[in-house]
């Protein structure tokens, strides 16, 4: 079996660069979602949600580089075009959402794709040794189903 400087057989890698590279495409319409609803939230809850969604998209952009520099480690190069990250997003576009409702529901449905899409990277790179990959996508998913929890208690006042 080839392997790669990292010790990572190639033809898996090659995989799991892949796939994340999808998961960054997703993420990134994750990020300009979150991005909209921040500058677009109206209502009586403007203010807790707006400091939210901040925090939330902030945090999304750190995701996004962890995820990019991963590809790079792992020899890969990352997608970085508004068109491949629509060719391989699977996420709901969320457009000219201000209720405060909608656009929870936008972030519970997002995280949940997301979580999926981790959980494949999860599982092909704990096959292959990939302790790199697999450390960054357990601690994605573990902070993604603490804020779905979050989210959810909130909707249901």
């Amino acid at each position: 079996m080839k392997t790669n400087i990292l010790g990572l057989p190639v033809k898996e890698t090659e995989i799991i660069i892949s796939e994340l590279n999808s998961l960054l495409s997703n993420y990134q319409v994750y990020y300009q979602n979150l991005r909209g609803i921040h500058w677009n939230i109206r209502g009586k809850r403007f203010f807790d949600l707006h400091v939210k969604f901040e925090e939330l998209y902030n945090d999304s952009q750190l995701k996004i580089d962890m995820i990019a520099e991963r590809v790079l480690t792992l020899g890969g190069t990352p997608l970085h075009t508004f068109e491949d990250y629509i060719k391989h997003n699977k996420i709901e576009v969320g457009k000219n959402i201000s209720n405060d409702e909608k656009a929870v529901h936008l972030i519970v449905n997002s995280l949940s794709h997301l979580l999926i899409l981790e959980r494949e990277i999860l599982n092909k790179a704990a096959l292959v040794n990939d302790e790199g990959s697999n450390a960054m996508m357990s601690d994605f998913i573990a902070e993604q189903e603490k804020t779905i929890w979050m989210m959810q208690a909130w909707l249901e006042e």
